[in-house]
């Protein structure tokens, strides 16, 4: 039988702003203890230090000191980290833009399972969906990886809106190349406008902060919706936001960001462990921490 003495121990983290309502920290936890691990997962909440990003380097020298074994990493701080890095996977390279930090003989190594965790869950909550013409909001780290997603998945056309034109418009440059079959493009000013671009659109996928507990409201205005859509958010706290309200009122089909919140949580435990946890039950448990209605 094994003692407790007997276990593997791992102690991983959380960076990011705002994140005392993130459910991640539940859903590894159990797992491991699920598998027979000595496993602690610590917040480390920018916000609640009174930090920004630009503490990150005396962060990560600090969780290699005190021996963490990873960390993942959320706004704001997703792609600030990656020069702090010493090597990339594949796809974070690609994506510029990391949620898992492997720590391990003496290496920051990034690794990007918010794309993978997207597809997953939309291929479990909206399958069939059209992938014709898709509009998304939102181009930061986050907007990275499931335009990535949505991309990989087979989405015709994809068109880009962020508050930042510069920063679409980038990323639809970047996304173009990488996907030379599909049309991506940045919508705003200077090109579509979001009413247009959603009139003729299959398919909304918000990425962005906006109807997080801290941020509540829509990050739209709601006449911009109609039934033909199918609208997929990335946020989970609170798991039917304002946003997926609104779209459901008007009898479209929905995603909510708990399915990427899991199987982002999956990949990112078998990074850190090199074992393989159970994804469906990792998805029940997130069920049970969810507030009741």
């Amino acid at each position: 039988m094994t003692t407790p003495a007997d276990k593997q121990s791992y102690l991983v983290g959380l960076i990011g702003a705002g994140i005392g309502g993130s459910l991640t920290p539940a859903m590894h936890e159990e797992e491991g203890r699920q598998l027979g691990l000595q496993y602690v997962y610590r917040r480390i909440d920018l916000e609640a230090l009174k930090l920004d990003a630009s503490a990150l380097p005396e962060i990560l020298v600090a969780a290699e000191r005190m021996g963490y074994n990873g960390l993942n990493v959320t706004y704001p701080c997703k792609q600030q980290i990656i020069p702090l890095l010493d090597e990339l996977s594949a796809d974070a390279r690609a994506l510029g833009a990391v949620n898992t930090v492997l720590l391990k003989d003496g290496k920051r190594i990034g690794h990007n399972t918010d794309w993978s965790g997207f597809a997953r869950a939309f291929r479990r909550g909206l399958p069939g969906a059209p992938l014709e013409r898709v509009v998304q909001l939102g181009a930061g780290g986050a907007g990275a990886a499931v335009a990535h997603a949505a991309l990989t998945m087979g989405v015709q056309t994809l068109t880009l809106f962020d508050v930042d034109d510069t920063r679409a418009s980038q990323l639809a440059a970047e996304l173009q190349q990488r996907f030379p079959s599909a049309t991506v493009r940045a919508g705003g000013a200077q090109a579509d406008s979001l009413a247009d671009a959603l009139a003729q659109a299959h398919g909304l996928i918000h990425a962005t902060p906006t109807g997080m507990a801290k941020l509540p409201g829509l990050p739209l205005p709601a006449e911009l919706l109609h039934g033909g859509l199918w609208v997929a958010d990335i946020v989970y706290f609170p798991i039917r936001t304002a946003l997926l309200q609104a779209a459901e009122a008007l009898g479209c089909r929905t995603l909510s960001g708990g399915g990427m919140a899991v199987y982002q949580a999956v990949d990112a435990f078998r990074i850190f462990t090199g074992l393989e946890p159970d994804a469906e039950r990792m998805f029940a448990h997130f069920q049970s921490l969810l507030p009741r209605p």
